[in-house]
């Protein structure tokens, strides 16, 4: 038999090239300002380049264990200490025993779920979602639940939440701050959540990997300072967000003894261990914590420069809570469906950006964009121009 005409199984029938690659290529290619894809177009700290130059030179170059270098996952454990701590009992995370690094905060997500799920559990997913989780949930045989946000509060109905819960559901995702939204939970979510979780004995992933970037003097209520929720959830971090190094893809899962063993036991199969001189950089590098609590400072300067360059537009703006992310309305504008109106403003007036529908499962579309303000002022700045343009032509 012709190897050509083997049949290949279509895992997910559903999913072709993600809206980030589509968008990124199409703002390549045409040369327009990209805020579409999440990351930074500004330098790196030198003092982290030199410290991974360093970690080469001093001949940390082979494989790192398979866990993780144990100087980052101590530095991890100090940081989770130092950061939450207090209203976690003070009880670290044990770096041998609790902490794993892993190529990316995906990864985390992905192997979370692959220890957790199998064929036929129900997994009840937020969206607007981040579009790694539910092919993750479903290569695993897991089966999706949605609960639709909707703005402009984007706010959980936790009725809705606990009449979605079966016999079958066994996982609950969690992204907070919330990419695409920028929505960040409260204490009532997380307790909401905590009494629900020992209720119906769930498991959770919880996707962090936005902690440092919250706006207008907000907190972060890490899933990891509830005492129930602590003991069933996996916790999922990011270098890349938080030190502008997205393309390092170094990120973390924090968990319970028994869920580390169960995740460690996908990690193996995966990636199996992380750029070893990244990590040593990394662990010298998280010894300063004013390394990652400038930034709620830092990002909040970078949106209100966004804001400040489409303040004078006709677009309708929800005001980011957390990550880098500022969604804008254009409802008053045009009929257009977000996926065309992003298409087309790249083409036209040379910026990208990410339609809101395609987080949702079905593709419900309120006509609204998402911006990546993670970018230099020059940058933001004549995205803003150009956008204010368009948005005042349109009501011409």
């Amino acid at each position: 038999m012709d190897y050509m005409t083997l049949p290949i199984p279509n895992k997910l029938p559903h999913v072709g090239t993600t809206i980030f690659t589509t968008m990124s290529k199409l703002a390549l290619d045409v040369g327009a300002l990209n805020l579409s894809q999440g990351f930074p177009n500004f330098p790196v700290d030198p003092a982290l380049l030199h410290l991974v130059t360093e970690a080469m030179q001093n001949h940390h170059n082979q494989y790192a264990p398979m866990p993780g270098v144990p100087a980052l996952r101590e530095a991890i454990s100090q940081k989770t200490l130092a950061d939450y701590g207090r209203s976690a009992g003070a009880v670290a995370y044990h770096p041998d025993e609790e902490i794993t690094i892993t190529s990316g905060a995906t990864e985390a997500l992905f192997a979370a779920v692959t220890a957790v799920i199998q064929a036929g559990d129900e997994v009840i997913v937020f969206e607007p979602a981040y579009d790694s989780y539910v092919p993750a949930i479903e290569l695993n045989g897991g089966i999706p639940v949605y609960i639709s946000l909707a703005p402009p509060t984007y706010a959980i109905d936790w009725d809705e939440v606990r009449s979605k819960i079966t016999d079958r559901t066994r996982l609950i995702m969690v992204n907070t701050p919330h990419n695409p939204t920028g929505r960040v939970w409260s204490a009532d979510d997380v307790a909401q959540l905590a009494a629900l979780v020992e209720t119906y004995n769930l498991f959770v992933i919880s996707d962090e990997v936005y902690e440092h970037i919250l706006f207008d003097g907000r907190v972060h209520h890490s899933l990891m300072m509830n005492p129930v929720l602590r003991e069933r959830t996996f916790v999922c971090g990011s270098f890349g967000k938080t030190f502008h190094i997205t393309g390092w893809k170094i990120g973390y899962c924090q968990a319970p003894p028994a869920l580390t063993v169960a995740f460690r036991k996908i990690h193996q199969f995966l990636t199996f261990s992380v750029s070893t001189p990244m990590q040593y950089a990394l662990a010298e590098y998280l010894k300063q914590p004013e390394h990652y609590r400038s930034l709620p400072a830092f990002y909040e300067t970078k949106r209100d420069t966004f804001l400040a360059a489409i303040a004078g537009s006709n677009f309708q703006l929800i005001l980011t809570e957390g990550t880098f992310f500022q969604t804008v309305s254009y409802a008053d504008l045009t009929d257009e469906s977000d996926t065309e109106l992003a298409i087309r403003l790249t083409r036209e007036i040379g910026v990208a950006s990410i339609p809101l529908s395609v987080f949702y499962h079905n593709r419900l579309d309120y006509r609204m964009l998402r911006f990546c303000f993670a970018k230099d002022d020059p940058t933001l700045k004549q995205a803003g121009e150009r956008l204010s343009e368009w948005s005042h032509n349109m009501l011409i």
